[in-house]
This record gives structure tokens, C-alpha cells and sequence, in this order.
């Protein structure tokens, strides 16, 4: 299943795959990768975006590398980000690929503190839809401000409109990335995307196990890939710590679980 459980108890990925510039070129078919932590990358018939990358700099230790280096990216038609935190929004990354980036699309908060740093963000509101190349992209909503109960984060109001999801139509099949959120109903109740790109960390301000079990439920044929697990050395910490092998056992249709490695492509044609 790609994945194994190491000395500490924690399941991880098997081994990487160092993505080449040749995943970036033009193809005939949309290609989805996990690039480690919750961030993915699209390559939908030469239209190629980020989600949430973070490529370096992340300050906790990690299991396995990413499996590309910002230096190594060939370029990026745009950079999506789901919310402020730094295992999602990395200014290093960011600043790092800025020179092959065409644009960054985020919720109005983040995309305001992108502008602060130079970057030319552009913020959406939950619902809001926008294109990138050929992929036509709409804003989900998300429930993940747990900033409000902490002292260290209290200079300002953390709204729920800070966080979000992208719902991806691409020319191969539709593309859902919910992103950080604890379970909403209405995420139940969309179009049923062909992939989802599955937080199934079991935590408050995540899905949950039993959360994630559901959502996998209410969209019986979509092809689902684990992420947000594995990748970061923190056994202890219920929000990277999901096992793709338990999940499998409890959800219907437990073949469509695919459990890629990082830098593996999952190919949907049309």
C-alpha cells in the first residue's frame, strides 16, 4: 500500500519519488502528485499548479524530503493555499519559486498577507470560482480557525472565511481538495468529484477518523488520496499521524484508495 509503520510507531511512505522536469510539460491527461504534508501538485494537460506547498524551511523535523526542491521547479501557471499555517502557507517556498510563478490565489486574509510580503496574492471569497489555465477552480468552506483559543495567536479574530478549500474541474475529471477543516454538511452534499485530496487526520480541528470515514462514504466512486500524514516526524501529534491501512478497512469501496507516495503521479483521463 505504499506505506509502513516505522520505529516510532507512526505510518509512513514507503520511499519518495523525486519528481523531473519532465512533470511539467505538456501531457495529454491531468496528472495529481502529494508533495509530503498537505500540499499536492496538478498537472492537468500543461497547466500545471501548486497546492499549499511546502518545499523547504518547515520548522519541525521531518520523516522524508519533499520530493522536488523550489530550485527545481520548472514553473507554475499558479499557487493555491488553503489557510496561514506554516505547514500550508510557506513564505520561503513561495518567495523562492516567485521568478516561474504566474499567480497565487488564496482566501482574502491570506492573499492580503501575501501582498505584505510582496507577493501579488489574489484573495476570493468562500464560493467564489476563478480559472487557471484550463482548470476552473472554486473556493469550498472550511472550519479550522483554531487560532481564536490560543494567546499566542489573539492579535486578531480568526473567521472562518480564512480558510477554505479549492473544488478543481479540470479537462480529465473534477479534483476536491477540502483542505484543514473539521466535517461541514454541506461538504457532503457537492457534485461528486472524481478525486479527493483527503485530510484524514484525527484531530478536533480536522476531519476526524470518523469524519473522514463519512466524507469518504458520501462520494462512493471518487478516487481518494490520504495526505496531511506520514511525512512529518511527530509521533505524538494526532494531526499528522493518519494510517491510509485503517482508513482502507473502514470506508466503502476500499479499493479507490490510493496511496501514492510522495512525487507519484495519479493519472485521471477523461
Amino acid at each position: 500500500m505504499n506505506s509502513k509503520i516505522n520505529e516510532k510507531g507512526m505510518a509512513v511512505p514507503t520511499h519518495e519519488e523525486h519528481i523531473t522536469e519532465a512533470a511539467f510539460g505538456q501531457i495529454d491527461n491531468t496528472e495529481v502528485r502529494w508533495l509530503t504534508g498537505g500540499a499536492a501538485m496538478v498537472n492537468s494537460r500543461g497547466t500545471v499548479i501548486m497546492i499549499d506547498p511546502v518545499l523547504e524551511g518547515f520548522d519541525m523535523p521531518l520523516t522524508m524530503e519533499p520530493p522536488i526542491k523550489p530550485e527545481e521547479v520548472v514553473r507554475l501557471d499558479g499557487i493555491l493555499v488553503t489557510h496561514i499555517d506554516n505547514d500550508h502557507f510557506s513564505r520561503m517556498t513561495i518567495h523562492d519559486v516567485e521568478d516561474v510563478t504566474e499567480a497565487y490565489h488564496s482566501t482574502q486574509y491570506v492573499a492580503s498577507q501575501m501582498r505584505e510580503d510582496n507577493i501579488p496574492g489574489v484573495g476570493h471569497d468562500i464560493g467564489d470560482e476563478f480559472d487557471v489555465g484550463n482548470i476552473h477552480c472554486k473556493v469550498t468552506p472550511a472550519w479550522h480557525n483554531w487560532q481564536n483559543g490560543s494567546k499566542k495567536y489573539s492579535f486578531r479574530e480568526w473567521k472562518r472565511e480564512d480558510y477554505c478549500g479549492f473544488y478543481m474541474d479540470t479537462p480529465d475529471g473534477k479534483i476536491w481538495m477540502p483542505g484543514d477543516s473539521k466535517l461541514l454538511e454541506e461538504q457532503l452534499h457537492y457534485e461528486e468529484p472524481d478525486v479527493i485530496l483527503l485530510d484524514f487526520s484525527d484531530n478536533e480541528w480536522h476531519i476526524t477518523f470518523d469524519g473522514a470515514v463519512k466524507l469518504c462514504n458520501a462520494y462512493p466512486n471518487a478516487i481518494l488520496i490520504p495526505i496531511h500524514w506520514g511525512s512529518v516526524d511527530a509521533p505524538d501529534w494526532s494531526t499528522f499521524n493518519g494510517d491510509p491501512e485503517k482508513l482502507a478497512k473502514a470506508i466503502v469501496n476500499p479499493e479507490r484508495l490510493k496511496v501514492l507516495v510522495p512525487g507519484e503521479a495519479y493519472v485521471l483521463k477523461k
